[in-house]
C-alpha cells in the first residue's frame, strides 16, 4: 500500500500529502526543516513527526538556518531537555551541524536549493553519495524521503493520485529530468 492510499482523510498524514509531499520547495529554511524532519524520522513514524512538527519548528527557531548554525552548548542542552522532540543528541548534533554545511554551500552555490540543482538529476544511489559526502547523519533512507518529498526523485506520488498531476504542474524537478 502507498502513501496516496494510506494518507487522504488522515489528519496529519492528508494535509500533509496533499499540499507538501512531492512539491518542490526553493526556500532554504524549509529544504532545511524537511533535512530535519527526515533525520529525526528514523527509527520512527512519519506519524510522530508529524504530530511533533511544531514543536520541531519552535524549537529550531522556525528552521532558520542561520540562526540554528549559531546553537552554542546551552541551546544544545535545551534542545535535549525538549520533550516535544526527538532527544536524541546525534540528531540534535546532526541539525545544528547540517545548517553549518547548508551556510557552506550558499557560499559556493548561492542556497541549498541552488546546490541541489547544480547536483540534479542524479539516481538515488549517486545522491546518497554526495549527501553522505556533504552532511552528516544522511544515509540512503533519509536521503531518498528528503529527495522524494522535495520533489527531486520522482515516486512520490502514484501515477492514479488526484495530487500526481498537480505535483508535476508545480514545477517538481523530477518531472522536468529527460
Amino acid at each position: 500500500m502507498s502513501y496516496c492510499d494510506l494518507a487522504p482523510g488522515h489528519p496529519f498524514h492528508g494535509p500533509y500529502h496533499d499540499q507538501e509531499y512531492g512539491f518542490p520547495v526553493r526556500d532554504d529554511d524549509r529544504l532545511f526543516e524537511r533535512l530535519v524532519l527526515e533525520i529525526n524520522q528514523a527509527g520512527l513514524s512519519w506519524l510522530t513527526i508529524l504530530k511533533k512538527r511544531q514543536a520541531f519548528v519552535d524549537a529550531f527557531a522556525g528552521f532558520d538556518v542561520a540562526k540554528v548554525a549559531r546553537f552554542d552548548a546551552r541551546r544544545r542542552a535545551r534542545l535535549l531537555d525538549d520533550a516535544g522532540i526527538i532527544r536524541n543528541r546525534l540528531k540534535v548534533d546532526a541539525a545544528i551541524e547540517n545548517a553549518k554545511r547548508i551556510l557552506a554551500l550558499r557560499k559556493t552555490h548561492g542556497s541549498f536549493a541552488q546546490w541541489l540543482d547544480a547536483h540534479h538529476p542524479r539516481e538515488k544511489a549517486e545522491w546518497v553519495k554526495l549527501f553522505k559526502k556533504t552532511f552528516v547523519f544522511t544515509g540512503g533512507e533519509i536521503t531518498g524521503s528528503f529527495l522524494l518529498s522535495t520533489g527531486y526523485l520522482p515516486g512520490a506520488h502514484d501515477e492514479t493520485c488526484p495530487v500526481y498531476g498537480r505535483a508535476m504542474k508545480a514545477g517538481a524537478p523530477w518531472a522536468a529530468s529527460p
